[in-house]
């Protein structure tokens, strides 16, 4: 697998879950930036160079709805990945997002969704 040096946030409050989160995406060759809580994810995406988002929707205070709405504002470029425990997700947090995957899909998966969120998108001009 070829390197890349992309930079990705991943939001989420389950310590566990983001340690593993970050080992996974080092191991694919990311850089990987954490943060506990929505707030705190905030101050890094504004402050870094963030290539994408790895987003978990259930936190205590700002849920990941209400920080993919302030990260859209501020730099509407930048893929998010919504993650969540939940199947049905509020369609108007779905449609903040550029993908959504649940925690149950696993690492394959996640690897998955965000390369093909970073790949450069190839426009053809008749």
């Amino acid at each position: 697998m070829k390197q890349n040096s992309n930079l990705v946030l991943c939001v989420d409050d389950e310590v566990v879950g983001l340690k593993i989160r970050k080992i996974l995406l080092e191991r694919a060759g990311y850089q990987v930036l954490t943060a506990p809580d929505g707030p705190l994810g905030l101050d890094i995406f504004f402050a870094e160079p963030i290539d994408a988002v790895v987003l978990d929707y259930s936190m205590p205070g700002m849920d990941g709805g209400q920080v993919a709405i302030r990260m859209r504002q501020a730099k509407p470029e930048i893929p998010i990945l919504l993650l969540s425990a939940y199947i049905g997700l509020p369609g108007e947090v779905i449609s903040l997002v550029d993908t959504h995957i649940t925690k149950g899909e696993g690492a394959p998966v996640l690897l998955e969704r965000l390369s093909s969120l970073l790949q450069p998108v190839n426009v053809s001009h008749p």
